[in-house]
């Protein structure tokens, strides 16, 4: 088939356009990026360099394409330090030149990597724009099928503990605790995004992915045995205490609220509601795997 993915070759595009180049498709990849051209055609994939907001370049790509792979990043909005930068509406444009290029383009057959907490639009915090996204895709006519995916918490968002770890000795957030919740591994994603481009393509449907489900204090445990810091503990600060450490540090203040809300909403479940109705089958990347890659980047 001819498949065209947004989001560039990162933790989940390179392995999921590797698997995709393997069976056989013809894989094109937008990039914002031009300095990623060789890597891409290095993996036997065609580069497409452009931005996500330009629905005529996203409209031009599409064209011929069997099926499209969307996702969205606050990467791609802008630097989380810009204090100017409006994430949330800035990633709901993106959604609309998604839904315009796809109306143009005459594509029929969506993936789109959305996220847990998706369901709804209270009490998530920044993620809330990926329910903004589905449900601007979901205005596109009945016969454009579209499979969303909801992957739970990705491993990699731990590394943003390794600061924490080294300067004040502790992982330290406004929730924690024993209580089990779902994280997932990139390869995982990336794995069930193949399986899926495979599979029939019938209306709009959902699948979370996941990998594992580990309490934060299992997660301290782990991961301190990995970097040989066995008493490591997981701290629990208020949400305001913690809100003023990221501004403190320069985040744009939409994200630091933002981001306390939304690990706010993990600690009352209310992330998981959706998820605890429709759970997978757990993938094959478990937190003692992801411990090795995070003691690796701990000790650079």
């Amino acid at each position: 088939m001819n498949i065209v993915l947004t989001g560039s070759i990162g933790n989940i595009g390179k392995p999921l356009t590797e698997e995709l180049v393997q069976k056989g498709h013809t894989v094109t990849v937008i990039s914002s990026n031009a300095e990623r051209i060789a890597a891409i055609e290095n993996i036997g994939a065609k580069a497409a360099i452009g931005s996500m907001f330009d629905a005529d370049f996203l409209t031009a790509t599409f064209k011929g394409a069997d099926i499209i792979y969307l996702m969205e990043t606050m990467e791609a909005a802008g630097d989380l330090f810009d204090k100017s930068i409006d994430f949330i509406g800035s990633i709901s444009k993106i959604g609309e030149a998604y839904k315009t290029a796809v109306e143009q383009s005459g594509v029929k057959k969506i993936i789109h990597l959305s996220s847990i907490g998706a369901h709804t639009d209270q009490g998530t915090g920044i993620i809330v724009f990926h329910h903004h996204v589905e449900n601007i895709l979901k205005q596109l006519p009945e016969d454009v099928a579209i499979k969303f995916i909801r992957p739970v918490g990705i491993y990699f968002n731990m590394f943003s503990f390794i600061n924490t770890i080294k300067n004040k000795g502790s992982i330290i957030s406004n929730w924690g605790g024993d209580q089990k919740e779902p994280w997932v591994s990139p390869l995982d994603i990336a794995d069930v995004i193949a399986e899926e481009i495979e599979k029939p393509f019938n209306g709009r449907t959902v699948r979370y992915v996941a990998s594992d489900e580990v309490s934060p204090n299992e997660i301290a445990k782990a991961l301190g045995e990995a970097i040989g810091q066995p008493d490591l503990k997981w701290k629990v600060i208020p949400d305001e205490e913690l809100f003023q450490n990221w501004l403190n540090i320069g985040f744009n203040e939409q994200v630091a609220r933002g981001f306390v809300e939304t690990q706010a909403s993990q600690g009352s479940g209310i992330l998981y509601e959706d998820y605890n109705r429709n759970k997978p089958v757990l993938g094959k990347v478990k937190l003692a795997d992801f411990a090795k890659e995070f003691a690796e980047a701990y000790c650079v």
